[in-house]
């Protein structure tokens, strides 16, 4: 099993190329209108994976640089992205990012931020950051409950997937009540959002989604059958018309780094 978080997806690649949600295009919105964060402006974008959150700034008109330790990942948002003449990326962590001393306008990070040492993560944000940069972090959220197939869904992944609490979680300040996301920024936390976004699955989509998440058991694993035959079970007893909702709150938190 691997344990080393920068390389637990490396075997997952290609279904989390097919299969993870995007990003609603008015978080890009938010962050030009309520961040401050002038279109254009350069952007780092931390545990960049696959490219899907660098796609979303590149495609509004940032030139980013994607960081990402996991060589598979890295290549593949290479393949996605190396059409943009903005795009570049490098083996780097959050932590280590290998990029120079002020020399981004907005770090930003999806859905890896939970992977990070917060306070490394911290210091080198705000080493990287021009003295007015901005740091927006953000990650789609599974919603646990609201339809019969959410509630499924959580109840399949605490009975198949041993992993699956440890590594997963829930975010860090998406619990009412938890402030460890305004605590994080200290002095410098300015606002934050929800949006809602979903996924539109048929079967195939539906396992593909399950696959790509580092906590599902893998072929030869004595819980992958099985898991796939409840989960063919579960979408058969809630799809409509050949599909599930597989809804998400895109959460984001915005401020600047303390110095």
């Amino acid at each position: 099993m691997i344990h080393d978080s920068t390389r637990r997806f490396t075997d997952r690649v290609s279904d989390y190329v097919k299969y993870r949600p995007t990003y609603p295009r008015e978080l890009a919105t938010f962050v030009h209108a309520e961040c401050g964060v002038a279109p254009g402006a350069r952007v780092a974008d931390i545990g960049a994976g696959t490219g899907i959150s660098a796609k979303l700034f590149l495609d509004a008109g940032h030139p980013v640089v994607a960081v990402e330790p996991n060589a598979a990942m890295r290549e593949a948002a290479d393949r996605l992205l190396g059409g943009y003449a903005g795009y570049r990326s490098v083996a780097g962590t959050a932590e280590a990012t290998t990029l120079d001393a002020a020399s981004v306008d907005l770090v930003t990070a999806a859905q890896s931020f939970h992977w990070f040492d917060k306070d490394g993560a911290h210091r080198e944000f705000a080493r990287i950051l021009k003295p007015r940069g901005r740091i927006v972090l953000f990650w789609n959220s599974r919603l646990l409950e609201g339809s019969p197939f959410l509630a499924g869904y959580e109840a399949l992944m605490h009975r198949f997937c041993p992993d699956y609490v440890s590594v997963s979680g829930r975010y860090p300040g998406d619990a009412p009540g938890d402030t460890s996301m305004a605590d994080w920024f200290g002095d410098g936390f300015e606002r934050k959002t929800v949006f809602p976004n979903a996924q539109m699955l048929d079967l195939e989509e539906l396992e593909g989604r399950l696959m790509s998440s580092s906590y599902a058991p893998k072929p030869g694993d004595p819980l992958h059958e099985p898991m796939l035959a409840a989960l063919r079970a579960l979408f058969d007893e809630t799809q409509q018309d050949g599909r599930i909702d597989f809804a998400y709150e895109t959460r984001v938190y915005a401020g600047r780094p303390q110095r």
